[in-house]
């Protein structure tokens, strides 16, 4: 701890900045890679659970899971089953709707981890150039009889800086592309799994008012509403 102290110290304010940004590296990578984790799910054997309780029918069940399982997919799902009882284009529409509405929680955070990946490597930089200045104001400031712990001082600086700044951007350039990587594969399933939903809703309508209860579980179902009239 004495020595992470002295290399803190001795880097100056920028060790401090790059410092600052690891730590929020660190937090992006681990809760992004969380959130992918839980949203990946088994697509096919997921809308073959849908597809066998759609075909009793039984939508209210069908959403039901989609809201009980993680992940975009289930999402855009929920959203194509609601609007089961329209033509394709309608389908379709809907889904693309839902599916803009979940690449922007895929990819929330991703551009600050690639800002610090960007950035570090600047900081760096900008000690180096710092240690150097100092380097030189200390011959400037003593002639020719500096001294060598007084150039090693502010060249230390300069490399540790630029070490410093390398360590951080590195790793999370390379998290951040796996990262992405990740998030093009989600939304690889959320097409997939559209695609299928729109082919069985095609050769498999859905009952309107069903569709209308999942909805909105509030309100009675027609039958309900004749049997309570002819009451």
């Amino acid at each position: 701890m004495l020595y992470f102290q002295e290399l803190m110290n001795a880097g100056g304010v920028v060790m401090w900045a790059i410092l600052a940004c690891s730590l929020a590296a660190v937090y992006i990578m681990l809760d992004r890679w969380l959130h992918y984790h839980r949203a990946q799910i088994d697509v096919p054997e997921f809308l073959q659970g849908l597809f066998n309780i759609l075909r009793r029918p039984n939508v209210v069940e069908a959403i039901a899971i989609c809201d009980e399982t993680p992940g975009p997919v289930a999402h855009v799902m929920r959203a194509a089953i609601l609007h089961g009882d329209r033509d394709e284009a309608g389908v379709r529409r809907a889904i693309e709707e839902a599916s803009l509405s979940e690449l922007p929680r895929l990819e929330k955070r991703l551009k600050a981890l690639a800002t610090i990946a960007h950035i570090t490597p600047l900081l760096g930089l900008l000690g180096t150039v710092l240690g150097m200045i100092g380097a030189f104001q200390a011959i400037q400031d003593t002639g020719a009889f500096v001294s060598t712990s007084d150039l090693a001082k502010h060249v230390w600086k300069a490399l540790l800086t630029t070490a410093a700044g390398l360590t951080v951007a590195i790793p999370c350039y390379a998290f951040y592309n796996f990262l992405v990587g990740r998030v093009e594969s989600l939304a690889l399933d959320m097409e997939k799994a559209a695609s299928e939903m729109i082919y069985f809703l095609s050769r498999n309508k859905l009952n309107l008012d069903a569709v209308g209860a999942a909805a909105n579980p509030s309100l009675p179902a027609a039958g309900a509403t004749d049997e309570a009239e002819n009451e």
